[in-house]
């Protein structure tokens, strides 16, 4: 393939905003698009919801960033703790993925994330009962933000009080735009959160409780079934990914409904309705945008296109997720919509772990607040909300107003 690639224009406020005019473009030009992602990156595009999912159970496609070909993926990580970063289920590869996805499958499975249910319940009421009489509010500062913060760290084990320090690091590892990430930021957080991990698992070690993390720990000091690095990686991995793709799944999914106000409605006359909402959410804009990456361990045929060895591989869920040959009426957000396979979590054995807490999460905080916050709109102009520039997708704040109550 020998086209030019095409750039994602993340300095344009617009396609932050709606980024999708141009996913379909790519996908209507072509299975395999070579793009320039956030961060100035090239990556080989896959565009289509059948080549997708292929390509997520492809063995040829590894999730190891070593794997890749260009240099600056590795020089965004800190020089002297990138093993410690790579030592996670999301950047390994069976045999490592498997033994360390089975330490903490356990904590995820549905049984287990239904009897969650009453404390996520008063969770979300506690933060609506906060801002119901001021009849006005930031939908993800105060309430899809701290949600599943309060829950994962409570799974974990991590104070809740230390979320806002654990959070600003995090969202500068994390953060990407137009330009490349700065090295020094990125190293200087990973330092904070690094030290910060060190101090907890010190802190369990002295007194375990009856927690994932000192769960871990056990696992790590007597049955030596992770090293230390895989341990700090492990628990980063879970602290981070536990919460910031369900602040933009609850998050986005009521913005979703503020701008389509027949589903709004439908939504709050039928509540039996929310499982199927969630999902819809989740595939016509979902959290992660425009894709997963992956990273080419041989030359590679994908849809007809040869991509080299060492190539970054953009799975794109969000394009796949609307394509027309795999959903009708890709474009339109239908809470009722019955086949909907979507990419939004993955596929293969890297399907994501946290998937059923991040459901019940969604249903639990949407269905809560259409409830108990009758007459909801936005208090400020739709092209006014601003969403995360690019790979995690959401709002980046909410601002509401709804009928004050007691």
């Amino acid at each position: 393939m020998s086209e030019q690639p095409t750039p994602l224009p993340y300095a344009d406020p617009t396609f932050v905003a709606d980024p999708f005019p141009l996913y379909r473009q790519l996908r209507e030009d072509g299975p395999v698009r070579r793009v320039v992602v956030a961060g100035g990156l090239d990556a080989w595009l896959v565009t289509r919801y059948e080549d997708g999912l292929a390509a997520l159970s492809d063995s040829r496609l590894s999730s190891d960033v070593r794997d890749a070909s260009d240099g600056r993926l590795l020089r965004q990580l800190p020089e002297t703790e990138r093993e410690s970063m790579l030592s996670n289920m999301l950047r390994s590869d069976p045999p490592d993925h498997t033994r360390l996805r089975r330490l903490v499958s356990k904590a995820f499975t549905a049984r287990r994330v239904a009897g969650m249910r009453p404390r996520i319940q008063e969770l979300t009421d506690r933060l609506l009962d906060a801002v119901v009489p001021a009849g006005r509010a930031d939908l993800v500062a105060d309430f899809a933000l701290p949600l599943p913060v309060t829950v994962i760290s409570e799974l974990l084990g991590v104070p809740v009080d230390d979320r806002h320090d654990f959070q600003h690091w995090a969202d500068r590892m994390l953060r990407r735009g137009a330009e490349a990430p700065d090295p020094a930021v990125v190293s200087e957080a990973w330092e904070h959160m690094r030290a910060y991990l060190a101090r907890l698992i010190h802190a369990k070690r002295a007194q375990p409780g009856d927690d994932l993390l000192s769960g871990l720990i056990t696992a790590r000091d007597e049955e030596q079934r992770l090293s230390e690095d895989e341990l700090v990686a492990m628990v980063f991995l879970l602290l981070v990914a536990g919460y910031i793709t369900t602040v933009n799944l609850i998050g986005g999914g009521i913005a979703m409904l503020l701008a389509h106000p027949g589903q709004l409605e439908l939504l709050r006359s039928d509540p039996e309705l929310l499982p199927g909402a969630i999902e819809e959410f989740l595939r016509y804009d979902g959290p992660v945008s425009p894709g997963i990456a992956r990273f080419a361990r041989e030359d590679v045929e994908i849809a007809g296109v040869a991509v080299p060895r060492g190539a970054t591989v953009l799975i794109g869920s969000a394009l796949a997720d609307r394509d027309p040959e795999r959903f009708p009426d890709p474009d339109s957000l239908d809470i009722t919509r019955q086949d909907n396979a979507h990419l939004a979590f993955g596929h293969g054995i890297h399907y994501c772990l946290g998937a059923p807490l991040a459901r019940l999460e969604g249903q639990i905080a949407i269905g809560t607040a259409l409830r108990r916050l009758p007459g909801l709109a936005l208090d400020v102009p739709p092209e006014k909300i601003p969403w995360r520039p690019g790979g995690l997708r959401g709002p980046e704040s909410l601002p509401v107003t709804f009928a004050p109550g007691g």
